[in-house]
C-alpha cells in the first residue's frame, strides 16, 4: 500500500477513536514526530507498528489498509 494512504487511514481512525497525536503516539510507543511523519506519508510504518496501531484502535488490519 502506498505510504500516504497508510497515513491517511491511520489519522482517520485515530481521530474517529478520539485520540490526539500525543495520546496515540504514547499508546503505541513512538514519538509524536514519528507518528506525524507516518500520518503525512513521509514514513511507512513497519508490520510490528501496524499491529500495535490496530490493537490500540481496535480495528482490523484489513480495515486499516482498505483502499
Amino acid at each position: 500500500m502506498e505510504t500516504n494512504n497508510w497515513g491517511r487511514r491511520i489519522r482517520a481512525f485515530r481521530k474517529l477513536k478520539g485520540y490526539t497525536q500525543e495520546g496515540f503516539a504514547k499508546a503505541i510507543g513512538v514519538s509524536v514526530s514519528v507518528l506525524g511523519e507516518i500520518e503525512r506519508g513521509s514514513r511507512e510504518p513497519d508490520d510490528h507498528l501496524i499491529d500495535r496501531m490496530t490493537t490500540v484502535l481496535q480495528v482490523s488490519r484489513n480495515e486499516m489498509s482498505y483502499k
